[in-house]
């Protein structure tokens, strides 16, 4: 079974579970005293109701007797009262241990979960959408915990109680408890037939809703673009098709699982009538008391909610299941992307491709063909080209979010696939096309990948950035609180903030992926003078669309459909002629134009 995955929590946890077991016995131990109590009671009353009327006519002996056993009946109904106490007060650190011990395996599961999800790397997360992650991490383990949970507790409930009853039935009368058990097979044959379909019904919920949170997530992560097409309705439509289908299904497992609890209460009710007329035959047989009659119907109802508890364990079982099948599918997936065991962790900025070509895994894409270069520390580099030529690609090789498929990439002549993947990039400053910011202040997000959180440092760097002032201008400053994705800032505020948090690593090697595409040009400028001076003795790797005359390049390489079409100086490439003097010349007319 699948769910036999989180056996090793339960041994994890196991002086948690074995108090548990102990204090459900406990608490059944002490419940099924009572129905004793009550037959001893009815024994008592009927006992010495033939003596109560011989009395009749003695009023004062008449009196006395009923005194008496009115008193002993007090006795009794105290005594029933303080076994419920007990029994409570076991349910209550039942629950204490076995449920809380549900929601620790709960935590360690979403804890396993997560640090499985930032181990894993950028192929995983193409393949895979973000609603169905979320689904499994918290849908998926809320299922699995009603298992780890109230599906044990319930169960040793229904064993302990079973087992005591029916050894107290047994005891009083074979044949009787015989008869009263007689459905219970029935009960099991349906259970063992509505539980298959449950299962099916349960992975194709479970799948719908992933699908479901997948449609809301993209929805409100792209609300801008919803609205600004003004399909508001489509998207309404398109979610609520999915609700509907989501619903139909759910209805359909709800149906399956209210043909329990009818079926159950039906074959209790008959074990009820059946201990009523055949103890009855047995009081008349004088085999069995007549409190006997009542402390069976007792025992028959107590045994009530565990039978039909068994319907609702099943389904959540069968539930369960189906989620941690859901939940081992993705644990079992190994990252492409190992960190090597005593890897290297001394890095300077001397950088090198030898004959890299790459192909994207999830699509088949060829997106670099044999690039070969060489960067020693300090030393800058600009990487021009179309879009899709690979540019970022390079970028993503150099933080190993992929490895390259044929070639080596060095660093201080270490294939990089030796290097310890955390000081690796640890010592990379990455700024990326695609800028993300936490939802939390502007200070926690500047402060993101390194230790430094004193203001005047954060404000020097954000100085670099050319971003100091504008962050000054927001009410509450560093401490602004930034929307989902940084939502409330502009591109080029968002673009800023990351140069300014890259740069607050002190890394070794700087990249830097179209980074100035949303500011003006003045802003560029005032950046790339801080650049210029900031990153003096950083190996810099530049990926643009732009040409920086303000920036000095000890190489420039320009790609073409993943390959190197042209390397030199900029001086050279102008004299060469080809797509990097056009990109210059157009850039050279633009500028041009906007003076004019």
């Amino acid at each position: 079974m699948e769910i036999s995955y989180n056996n090793k929590y339960f041994w994890k946890y196991k002086w948690r579970l074995l108090a548990g077991v102990f204090f459900v016995i406990a608490s059944n131990v002490f419940k099924v005293f009572e129905p004793r109590v009550v037959r001893e009671a009815i024994d008592l009353v009927i006992d010495n109701l033939l003596v109560y009327n011989s009395l009749s006519g003695l009023e004062d002996t008449e009196v006395s007797f009923a005194s008496s056993i009115g008193y002993k009946l007090l006795l009794f109904g105290a005594f029933v009262i303080g076994l419920s106490i007990l029994t409570g007060i076991f349910m209550y650190f039942t629950r204490q241990t076995i449920i809380v011990m549900s929601r620790l395996i709960e935590y360690d599961i979403r804890k396993e979960m997560f640090a499985k999800y930032e181990r894993l790397d950028q192929s995983f997360y193409k393949r895979n959408n973000t609603g169905d992650l979320m689904s499994r991490i918290s849908e998926d383990v809320s299922k699995v915990r009603m298992y780890l949970g109230p599906v044990v507790l319930y169960g040793l409930n229904l064993l302990s109680l079973s087992v005591l009853v029916i050894f107290s039935m047994l005891s009083v009368s074979v044949k009787l408890t015989l008869w009263c058990l007689l459905p219970l097979p029935f009960l099991s044959l349906s259970i063992y037939y509505v539980s298959s379909i449950i299962n099916k019904r349960s992975t194709k919920i479970q799948e719908q809703l992933a699908s479901l949170n997948n449609v809301a997530q993209e929805v409100y992560s792209g609300i801008r673009v919803v609205k600004s097409y003004v399909q508001e309705k489509a998207m309404g439509n398109f979610f609520a098709e999915n609700s509907e289908e989501f619903k139909e299904k759910s209805m359909g497992l709800a149906k399956i699982d209210a043909m329990f609890f009818p079926l159950m209460i039906l074959l209790i009710g008959v074990s009820t009538t059946i201990t009523v007329f055949v103890g009855g035959l047995e009081v008349v047989r004088g085999n069995i008391s007549p409190g006997n009659i009542a402390e069976f119907v007792i025992y028959v109802n107590m045994l009530t909610w565990p039978v039909t508890a068994i319907g609702w364990i099943a389904s959540i079982v069968q539930q369960a299941e189906a989620s941690q099948k859901r939940i081992n599918a993705f644990l079992k997936a190994e990252p492409l992307i190992i960190n090597p065991k005593n890897g290297s962790t001394e890095i300077s900025g001397k950088l090198a491709f030898e004959n890299v070509s790459f192909t994207y895994p999830d699509t088949g894409i060829k997106a670099l063909k044999n690039v070969s270069f060489s960067l020693e520390p300090g030393q800058k580099m600009a990487i021009v080209g179309k879009t899709g030529s690979g540019k970022t690609t390079i970028a993503d090789l150099i933080l190993r979010m992929y490895d390259a498929s044929q070639g080596e990439v060095k660093i201080n002549d270490i294939n990089i696939k030796d290097i310890d993947l955390n000081a690796l990039r640890s010592s990379i400053g990455y700024v990326p096309q695609d800028v993300f910011l936490f939802s939390d202040t502007i200070k926690s997000n500047l402060s993101f990948g390194s230790d430094i959180k004193e203001q005047p440092i954060l404000e020097k760097f954000a100085q670099y950035a050319s971003v100091h002032n504008e962050i000054a201008a927001l009410p509450e400053g560093y401490d602004t609180l930034v929307g989902e994705r940084g939502v409330t800032l502009s591109g080029g505020q968002k673009q800023r903030i990351t140069i300014a948090r890259a740069l607050l690593k002190k890394p070794e090697i700087m990249v830097l992926d179209d980074c100035l595409s949303a500011v003006d040009v003045n802003t560029e400028q005032t950046i790339l003078s801080y650049l210029q001076n900031e990153l003096s003795d950083k190996t810099t790797i530049i990926i643009t669309h732009r040409i920086y005359s303000l920036l000095a390049f000890d190489k420039i390489i320009v790609l073409k459909d993943g390959g190197i079409s042209d390397m030199g100086t900029h001086e050279e490439l102008l004299e060469r002629g080809g797509f990097y003097a056009e990109m210059y010349d157009k850039q050279q007319l633009e500028e041009e134009s906007v003076k004019n």
